[in-house]
């Protein structure tokens, strides 16, 4: 792994302020595509996320992914000479993400107008579970509770048992990518626009997923329907759902659209099935979902995982094998895409983690740094950017601000 960032965002730094998932993952995703991302963490303590499961021993497995490509610097932010440095840091950088709860920072003398101050060309991006406003802002706010409060949990489970919540973070993740795609949009308004200027972005976590909603909105909007917890695409088309091969093996199917119905069965040998009124379009096999799923179900069962794959890839009918972690580490597809790569770890030997995603054709993203152990970069951050002296960084140190 070369030290050195490259990629489309290079010669960017950020400053990220956050702990756990949703916020530092986005800065994790600009890190991938070659920003300078400057973790700032509390000295002794660090991100929570460092005490996170799983673990390897001692070892947090969890954190060379989540925080690769990153430095480390611990700051004490209640102390007047911590804030004076992160002032100082944040004259030097193009982007502060941050999610504390709203005023924290404004309460150090660090919010978006203080800094703004020092730079106004920043940018702040600002995460918490319900936004920065509204009668929910001062709240408590993480992903399993936020994803509940989207609308998305009443969706999922079966009618005769509790909804239920995503089995990881969801929801964190997916707020990781607007963190992402909001600073690469304000960076691009501050550097091509003739008047381009910092901001700040308000990004609830809630949002995120509620922003996915749309059919929700419209179905109860125009058809005053409240739609209930189904497994599965409910409702959208027939046959859909999750089948039993021969082998014991599940996979899903979906036929979307009634050209593909037709594929599906004429590789099933049931061409009746499309001149019979109560299966040839899909609204009426929607009025007999159970009943077309039942045909399909039998059918599945007559062939092992291999011979069905082979046979609907022919027919072009979309399906897939529900996957273990195990099942994608031997896939031959995910090896050639470089979906997990492997990288030396000071202490693990190798870890393997997610590549990176998405492919650019002329400037890829790239893994040039393990997560950083706390405190790694403090000294050289303090000395190669803010110039300050052995004698000033080791007072420092006895104060316990860094």
């Amino acid at each position: 792994m070369s030290m050195k960032s490259k990629g489309p965002l290079a010669g960017i730094r950020i400053l990220d302020l956050s702990t756990m998932i949703a916020a530092p993952y986005g800065a994790t995703l600009l890190g991938d595509f070659g920003a300078e991302v400057i973790k700032v963490e509390m000295p002794g303590k660090g991100d929570s996320l460092r005490q996170m499961g799983p673990f390897h021993g001692e070892e947090p497995l969890r954190w060379p992914g989540l925080a690769r490509n990153k430095k480390s610097i611990t700051l004490d932010l209640h102390t007047e000479e911590g804030q004076q440095i992160l002032k100082e840091l944040a004259m030097k950088s193009d982007v502060v993400i941050e999610n504390f709860r709203p005023n924290t920072l404004e309460k150090w003398n660090l919010g978006y107008e203080q800094l703004k101050k020092a730079n106004p060309e920043l940018i702040m991006i600002r995460v918490t579970g319900y936004g920065q406003t509204g009668p929910n802002s001062s709240k408590a706010g993480f992903g399993t509770p936020a994803t509940a409060y989207s609308g998305f949990t009443y969706l999922h489970g079966y009618p005769d048992r509790p909804p239920i919540s995503p089995s990881f973070s969801l929801l964190d993740y997916i707020t990781g990518i607007y963190v992402a795609f909001a600073t690469s949009t304000a960076l691009f308004y501050r550097d091509s626009h003739e008047n381009g200027t910092g901001q700040y972005v308000d990004i609830g976590l809630y949002e995120a997923m509620f922003r996915m909603m749309e059919f929700l909105i419209a179905d109860y909007d125009q058809n005053g329907i409240v739609k209930e917890r189904s497994p599965g695409l409910s409702g959208h088309s027939s046959p859909a759902g999750t089948f039993q091969t021969k082998d014991g093996h599940w996979v899903v199917l979906v036929t979307s659209s009634d050209r593909t119905f037709n594929r599906l069965a004429k590789a099933m040998g049931r061409e009746d099935m499309l001149e019979d009124e109560r299966y040839y379009t899909n609204s009426e096999r929607l009025k007999r979902f159970e009943e077309t799923n039942g045909i399909v179900a039998d059918w599945v069962k007559t062939m092992t995982r291999k011979e069905l794959q082979g046979l609907l890839d022919e027919y072009g009918v979309p399906v897939s094998p529900i996957q273990s972690i195990e099942d994608i580490f031997n896939d031959e597809h995910v090896k050639e895409r470089e979906n997990i790569i492997e990288v030396a770890h000071p202490r693990l030997g190798k870890v393997k983690m997610p590549g990176i995603v998405p492919k650019f054709s002329e400037t890829p993203g790239s893994v040039y740094r393990i997560a950083p152990d706390l405190g790694e970069h403090t000294e050289e951050i303090l000395k190669g950017i803010l110039e300050l002296d052995e004698i000033r960084v080791q007072e420092l140190k006895e104060k316990k601000v860094i």
